[in-house]
């Protein structure tokens, strides 16, 4: 599997696509710290110079709402994200 998810970074980085990253903005998610994780991923991207990257965008609610804050990168959801956990997450993803 991480062979794989390699391969489609090293595509996707070639081709020049922007990686879809998207926030959970439905009230649950928001209730339980998306806020800050939002402040987070801003920061991250701006860091890291990733803004022309990521097309980073809120979504409606993902249906996931027992298992939130949730993010997606990509399609991949990402559950339990808060605003420490989600560098983690986006240094696998984005670095």
């Amino acid at each position: 599997m991480f062979v794989v998810k390699q391969f489609v970074k090293q595509i996707t980085r070639r081709m020049g696509d922007r990686v879809e990253l998207m926030i959970c903005l439905g009230s649950s998610c928001f209730a339980r710290g998306n806020k800050a994780t939002l402040k987070s991923i801003q920061k991250f991207l701006e860091d890291h110079d990733l803004k022309d990257k990521v097309n980073f965008h809120g979504g409606h609610c993902f249906g996931n709402c027992a298992e939130g804050p949730n993010i997606k990168i990509n399609g991949r959801l990402y559950t339990h994200v808060n605003e420490f956990k989600v560098i983690d997450i986006l240094t696998n993803e984005l670095l």
